[in-house]
């Protein structure tokens, strides 16, 4: 049983959670320029504005959410219902990336990095599931990344939070896919954006946000919940996974210059 992708995304619904900055907004432009009506949402409502081509554009709704709060996700859910009456593709790619190592772990940024990129998610996915679950129709789709494959330095927080945003996404499959809702896992490489432009590495295979964004809605499209890219390196960490930890270890030591 294959789920179902999306044909097309003109005149659908589509929810994107952190459209603001990044890949996030990069997708909104791509979607709205297809035909999508899209609800942008994010913390930073100017640079939400900025995606609107006019105050009279009834195709893009913007709605400020925090994603560390259940109401204001829960709100901005009812606006979408009451707007267009139901919800074809919920988007979340907000989240956040600190650089960090044991020797300078911080809790308090650990917790917050958990509360937006895991906890996000799932309090947004709550906030859906109960409309697509009574359509038996509907597409999730959850941007990770593919430092939650496995550890990896200067991730000691936000890998976690990836790692669990994949399993999420597993059992998630396992209980829609019955249900007629689609669920997509994306696990993109390095992309340029704010937040990858903290490192202070050499980033093999570097995307641009466009090029992330395209990669993504031909996912959706294709229907894969596996959605990864790009593949000569997500290929690679892959790969990895399978590795006895020996190896594993040696291999990152050798080739992962940080």
């Amino acid at each position: 049983m294959k789920q179902k992708g999306m044909d097309t995304f003109s005149e659908k619904r589509v929810w994107v959670i952190g459209a603001s900055s990044g890949i996030g907004q990069a997708c909104a432009k791509a979607l709205i320029a297809s035909g999508a009506k899209v609800a942008i949402s994010g913390r930073r409502i100017e640079q939400l504005n900025q995606l609107v081509s006019s105050p009279s554009n009834d195709q893009v709704l913007v709605l400020p959410v925090d994603v560390a709060i259940e109401l204001q996700i829960a709100h901005a859910h009812q606006m979408i219902l009451e707007c267009w009456g139901g919800l074809d593709l919920l988007l979340f790619v907000s989240g956040m990336y600190v650089p960090m190592r044991a020797d300078d772990f911080d809790i308090a940024i650990a917790e917050k990095t958990i509360d937006t990129n895991l906890l996000g998610p799932m309090r947004a996915v709550a906030a859906v599931l109960p409309t697509m679950l009574k359509q038996h129709a509907g597409h999730i789709a959850i941007v990770g990344s593919v430092a939650g494959y496995s550890g990896l330095p200067k991730a000691l927080a936000y890998g976690p939070s990836k790692a669990g945003i994949i399993n999420f996404c597993e059992t998630l499959y396992y209980d829609l896919l019955p249900q007629g809702v689609s669920v997509h896992m994306i696990s993109p490489g390095f992309v340029a954006t704010e937040a990858t432009a903290q490192n202070d590495f050499e980033m093999p295979a570097l995307m641009t946000t466009e090029q992330a964004a395209q990669e993504i809605l031909k996912g959706l499209q294709a229907g894969e919940f596996d959605i990864h890219f790009p593949k000569r390196f997500s290929g690679f960490l892959k790969f990895l996974r399978i590795l006895p930890y020996p190896l594993y270890f040696w291999i990152v030591r050798r080739f992962v210059k940080i």
